[in-house]
């Protein structure tokens, strides 16, 4: 294909020279016989011949210097280079909105160095534009999240300073800055752990274990919170062997299944379940909670993202849980899936790939 465009490309350079000539020989002949007419003498045939011919090759020389001058492929690629130097300047102080244009339309088929280069620029550019949009809205995000806890604190602490409040209202407002505190302290934890997930330096460290048996943990561990809003937890778990970070792990059912309770109303049910499915280990836990709709489910993995506003602020939640889940989870080769429906609860299925066949880990 490229043999073909390069034979096409040469053939439509031949023709356009002898139609040049053509041109230039044509408007040679009316000059001449136009200052022949004007002076009322002809030469003889042969001389006015070689002076056609030679006005025509002075012609097409001075038109050939002029295509030189607006189409020379040196200077446009002189000038494509500029571009890419003004837009790298621009790139470089912060500004991603550049433009590169090719220095001719059929620099734009592939395999061109030049055309690869423009788009990898222009590429390049809408990645760091994406990346500078993500990084306002994470510390805009940050200072929201710190702002609210921090004038919570320091409006009770003012109100504290009144020597006529009553004991109960006195502890009401230590209760509150002491839950703002530790909500500050969650927050700083979840930003420190996620930034070291992401860094390729965080440890990671896997090691045989059972997990039904970190499961269960698990749930026995959140007793309290389950059982204080009487919901039915329901548990079935196979025993399972698995080669994982167990740490990770922990963070990752700690927060699913905190996050269960944390939406499921009083009365509800919670169910757990672990089991194989050939070679994959796959774990579900699903709620009888308050759900989400289609459009909240496309968004709740990323940072900060809270479905409901309101009713997350009362549950104290910073939006960065399922962030660390889904980045762990990743971390193990695995995937994680959500089906919800407003009203009707929720079910995430974690699967990670069995590294370690069916055993005793003593």
């Amino acid at each position: 294909m490229r043999k073909m465009w390069r034979t096409a490309k040469q053939a439509g350079f031949i023709a356009a020279i002898f139609i040049t000539l053509c041109f230039c020989w044509a408007a040679a002949y009316f000059i001449t016989t136009f200052i022949y007419n004007l002076i009322g003498e002809q030469p003889i045939a042969f001389i006015r011949q070689l002076i056609n011919s030679a006005s025509g090759f002075f012609i097409f020389g001075f038109v050939m210097y002029l295509l030189s001058r607006f189409f020379n492929p040196q200077r446009q690629q002189m000038a494509f280079l500029q571009q890419l130097n003004h837009a790298l300047i621009q790139i470089a102080g912060g500004d991603f909105q550049v433009s590169v244009t090719l220095p001719s339309k059929h620099d734009d088929h592939p395999g061109n160095p030049f055309g690869e280069l423009a788009k990898n620029i222009r590429h390049m550019a809408g990645e760091l534009n994406e990346m500078e949009r993500m990084r306002q809205e994470f510390v805009s995000n940050v200072s929201h999240e710190i702002q609210s806890p921090l004038t919570s604190i320091s409006g009770f602490a003012r109100a504290l300073q009144n020597e006529e409040l009553g004991r109960e209202e006195r502890k009401h407002y230590l209760d509150i800055i002491e839950m703002e505190s530790s909500r500050l302290s969650k927050l700083s934890d979840n930003l420190l752990k996620l930034t070291s997930l992401e860094s390729e330096h965080h440890p990671f460290e896997p090691t045989v274990y059972r997990m039904d048996k970190q499961l269960r943990n698990i749930v026995l561990s959140c007793e309290p919170q389950w059982v204080g809003k009487s919901i039915d937890m329901d548990v079935s778990l196979d025993k399972v062997i698995v080669e994982a970070d167990e740490d990770l792990m922990c963070q990752v059912w700690m927060n699913l299944v905190g996050n269960a309770i944390k939406f499921t109303p009083n009365g509800g049910m919670i169910r757990v379940r672990l089991m194989l499915d050939g070679s994959d280990i796959v774990v579900k836990i699903s709620d009888t909670g308050i759900g989400m709709n289609t459009e909240e489910q496309q968004h709740i993995f990323e940072r900060f993202y809270k479905a409901d506003q309101s009713r997350n602020r009362e549950l104290g939640g910073s939006g960065l849980g399922l962030s660390i889940v889904k980045k762990i989870v990743g971390m193990h080769d695995g995937e994680i899936n959500v089906r919800s429906q407003k009203g009707e609860g929720t079910e995430v299925k974690i699967t990670v790939p069995e590294t370690v066949s069916i055993g005793s880990p003593g």
